[in-house]
């Protein structure tokens, strides 16, 4: 089965990303969380994300599109990046999601729509 795990970060850690006084040890954390995982074998996909005021929000209403600049929501976190796992069951992928060097990791199995 696969699952998505949703990294969710607050402003600190986006700016950490690139705070040269941060990023190292920012960078750290990723990076052995992302080896541990490639060394089990069990990633499909994974990315990082820019950061939320780089990002577009579609939004459609009553047939008009309308499109915002930046998060929709304004929430303490957002997403920051996501990872898609082959692991057996829910249970794994939670202790994987909990591995994560970030508080807040949403994690969901994914539909097969492609066989």
């Amino acid at each position: 089965m696969t699952y998505t795990l949703m990294f969710y970060e607050n402003q600190e850690d986006f700016a950490a990303r690139t705070d040269p006084a941060r990023q190292q040890e920012y960078l750290a954390g990723w990076t052995h969380y992302v080896h541990a995982l490639r060394q089990a074998g069990i990633v499909v996909f994974g990315s990082g994300l820019y950061a939320p005021e780089t990002a577009a929000t579609m939004k459609r209403r009553g047939g008009e599109i309308a499109v915002q600049d930046g998060p929709f929501s304004e929430t303490k976190e957002q997403l920051g990046g996501i990872f898609v796992i082959d692991v057996p069951d829910l249970d794994t992928a939670l202790e994987w999601a909990a591995r994560g060097p970030v508080d807040t990791v949403e994690v969901r199995q994914n539909i097969s729509a492609l066989k």
